[in-house]
């Protein structure tokens, strides 16, 4: 496999991207712009009403990203007709048929020129709603499917996952299809239709019932957790993550599968340029809480692997499993992480969060460095129990007997405080799975494709994915945490 070939193997082509706004759409869409300006189209499936709001929703939430600094610098003024002359926004929604294309002559041209499709659209909240989970990365995989069997020309379909489908199994994790009975607690078969059923049967209770729409959300985010506990996931995106995988894998036929299981995404690596970021991602809530002031304590065993990959590599290695992929009429799995390769352990992060932000402490409102404490550990549930049981759950219960005493004087003080508690234990019991997480995962397929590169002529520095090259403490002190502060958060 020689360099030319990769870049050949997109030159000319039209590619569908769906999500087309998220974080990993916007790094692999800048990538294929700037390696091979000769792609032919890019088709973006956006969320918007019509074409002008998706190509105005593009403009702003993703040429106008630091992302396309690189383009922007090579191209200038000249950027955007660049970037027009390839790019076809789309308004649809992957939770309808066809996505919700109203326009039956787009739709024509799209099933005849359409040779690579990549889904990467997912609701990413560990407790969303199990209607919209459902509709988005579970019956989205389903619409995306059966789009893509329509495409005359198509090459190969990449469905992005995550590795944490497989729920929360310790020891070697491997690139393994799911089928519908292969649940994590293996007691119940499950029906997916009929989960559906179960979601709307919920919901027209709910509106029977004049709910208010914060109730439905609140509900139908409960039902969601538990539906995924009952099969023995632990939250709804994985859960309905791993549906999306199964109809996949049931439904997909001849049709040349690839799905891409990334771990924990971080900020870039180096290309275009290393540390962009958007948004909070996973273990970076509880970073910048902690560069804030507001966090004293990390939860999780010290020797738990937190197994994360910068987004580029992820990226790269989504274009290598679309070019061995194409045309085999079969389904591959590939992990893209580095438990297995290169692990971090969370005392780790630990450690290099302290010193950075000792180091480079963050600036409050009133101009004053926030002084971080060195962090604690909690290495069990039961010892963080206990924990929060004498410093925050004792001192509730005096302040609520003091209300009853002094006709609810501190009502709102208790109201705010409670709410906060019922806060931080619900996002201990969501990220729970991931803080003591003892399974590393097998990346034999992945690997394969870094062999692949290693043995050829290609050049490493333009498709490399391999975790083994990041030294952790420079990377988390000097570009991931850099980057989310640059990026994503201020304090």
């Amino acid at each position: 496999m020689e360099l030319e070939g990769i870049l050949q193997f997109f030159e000319n082509k039209t590619i569908l991207v769906t999500g087309a706004t998220g974080f990993l759409a916007k790094v692999f869409v800048e990538k294929i712009l700037r390696v091979q300006p000769n792609v032919k189209r890019l088709y973006l499936l956006v969320r918007a009403s019509n074409n002008e709001s998706a190509t105005q929703r593009f403009r702003e939430e993703v040429i106008e990203k630091d992302i396309f600094r690189v383009l922007r610098n090579n191209l200038g003024a000249n950027l955007e007709s660049f970037i027009f002359e390839r790019v076809t926004p789309i308004p649809g929604d992957i939770s309808d048929e066809n996505f919700g294309i109203k326009d039956s002559i787009l739709i024509e041209e799209m099933w005849k020129e359409i040779d690579i499709v990549l889904n990467s659209a997912a609701t990413t909240n560990f407790d969303e709603r199990y209607d919209v989970a459902l509709g988005i990365n579970t019956y989205g995989a389903l619409h995306v499917l059966n789009f893509a069997k329509k495409c005359i020309k198509l090459k190969v379909l990449l469905h992005v996952s995550t590795a944490y489908v497989s729920s929360e199994k310790g020891g070697n994790i491997l690139e393994s299809p799911l089928h519908m009975e292969d649940t994590p607690k293996g007691t119940t078969r499950l029906d997916i239709n009929a989960e559906k059923e179960v979601a709307e049967e919920y919901l027209d209770r709910l509106r029977v019932q004049g709910a208010t729409n914060e109730e439905i959300t609140s509900t139908m985010k409960d039902l969601g957790i538990k539906r995924a506990k009952l099969y023995g996931w632990p939250n709804t995106y994985v859960y309905t993550k791993a549906l999306g995988e199964m109809i996949l894998g049931q439904f997909h036929q001849n049709l040349p599968l690839a799905i891409v299981r990334p771990t924990m995404v971080t900020s870039t690596y180096k290309e275009p340029f290393s540390g962009w970021i958007e948004g909070a991602r996973t273990m970076d809530g509880v970073i910048t809480a902690y560069g804030k002031g507001r966090l004293k304590i990390f939860l999780g065993h010290p020797n738990s692997i937190l197994d994360v990959i910068p987004a580029d590599m992820v990226v790269n290695s989504i274009i290598m499993a679309m070019v061995t992929h194409a045309n085999k009429s079969s389904q591959i799995i590939f992990h893209v992480g580095s438990s297995l390769r290169n692990p971090m352990k969370l005392s780790s992060l630990s450690i290099f969060t302290f010193r950075y932000f000792t180091q480079n402490p963050w600036i409050d409102r009133n101009g004053k460095s926030i002084n971080v404490p060195h962090p604690k550990i909690f290495s069990s549930i039961a010892s963080f129990q206990a924990y929060m049981d004498i410093r925050y759950i004792l001192p509730l219960k005096v302040l609520w007997l003091a209300n009853l005493v002094l006709c609810h004087y501190y009502r709102g003080i208790y109201i705010n405080l409670n709410r906060k508690v019922r806060v931080v234990m619900r996002l201990v019991d969501l990220y729970k799975p991931y803080v003591f997480f003892t399974g590393s995962f097998d990346d034999s397929n992945t690997e394969k494709l870094r062999v692949a590169i290693r043995e050829s002529d290609v050049d490493e520095n333009l498709f490399y994915f391999d975790p083994r090259c990041i030294d952790w403490e420079d990377y988390i002190m000097n570009t991931h945490i850099p980057g989310l502060t640059k990026y994503s958060m201020k304090p």
